[in-house]
């Protein structure tokens, strides 16, 4: 599949899924931004993947619960034509977690600013340039935490939940524009945020154990997916979740008891 010239942003593109997607779509030929709240980590993704691929990959600092920041960063990924034709909205994260009763107040909305606000900038201020093109995908990123049960992991869940709906209701506003709006559910994917948890942990066994495909993922397994959302083989495919997990889905969540064992 070939994205020559396609230009796409993807936030917190510097580490695991967002890079990964970032270095399928740029070897693909796509014109591709990266963005997240750290400069080094951007200028070593972009270095790494002109290092393998020979192409170049614009990085932008950008923090998405900020929305002037977010505003400036789309309208540079778009460049002076304003031609951006994809958006994956990768950026995102739990702050705080634990059993409710324990839970803090601003931790929980500091988690909904970062995954749903921020989520919704990023749709806001892509639309007008989708709207210049004739055509735009706008892809949010969920998780398998949306739908099945994960106890601990307090506003996670509600955001990621709240992302889909949001993916749904701004496919149905805007279809007729050809704007189309999907979400990707990823499972346990082994990326620098997965590393907090020990590999002989029952933690970790407890993934495993409820995976069908007995393996956790890697990130490429979900830039596939992203791929194929952003091209023109999806054309067709608006308001849609697809799961990318192993079948962990078709089982039990995972078993984070251990951390907070009283």
């Amino acid at each position: 599949m070939s994205f020559d010239e396609m230009r796409v942003l993807i936030t917190g593109g510097g580490t695991g899924i967002g890079r990964a997607c970032a270095e399928s779509l740029a070897e693909r030929g796509a014109t591709v931004t990266i963005c997240g709240r750290t400069l080094e980590t951007l200028k070593q993704t972009a270095e790494k993947i002109h290092k393998l691929h020979g192409v170049e990959v614009a990085y932008v600092v950008c923090d998405v619960t900020d929305e002037e920041s977010v505003r400036d960063c789309i309208s540079r990924a778009a460049g002076p034509s304003g031609e951006l034709e994809g958006l994956v909205a990768n950026a995102g994260g739990a702050i705080g977690l634990g059993p409710y009763e324990n839970l803090d107040a601003e931790q929980y909305l500091d988690t909904l600013r970062l995954n749903i606000l921020g989520t919704m900038h990023c749709v806001k201020h892509s639309i007008p340039y989708f709207k210049n093109n004739g055509k735009g995908s706008f892809i949010g990123m969920s998780s398998i935490a949306s739908q099945l049960t994960h106890p601990f992991f307090a506003a996670y869940t509600v955001s990621k939940a709240g992302i889909e709906t949001m993916m749904q209701n701004a496919a149905n506003e805007y279809g007729e524009l050809q704007i189309r709006f999907n979400s990707v559910r990823p499972g346990f994917i082994a990326t620098e945020m997965m590393e907090v948890i020990p590999r002989e942990s029952e933690i970790y066994k407890s993934y495993l154990k409820n995976i069908p495909l007995g393996e956790v993922g890697i990130p490429e397994d979900v830039a596939a997916m992203v791929c194929f959302l952003l091209g023109p083989d999806s054309r067709w495919i608006t308001g849609q979740t697809f799961t990318v997990d192993g079948g962990h889905s078709l089982r039990a969540g995972p078993d984070y008891s251990e951390f907070f064992s009283t």
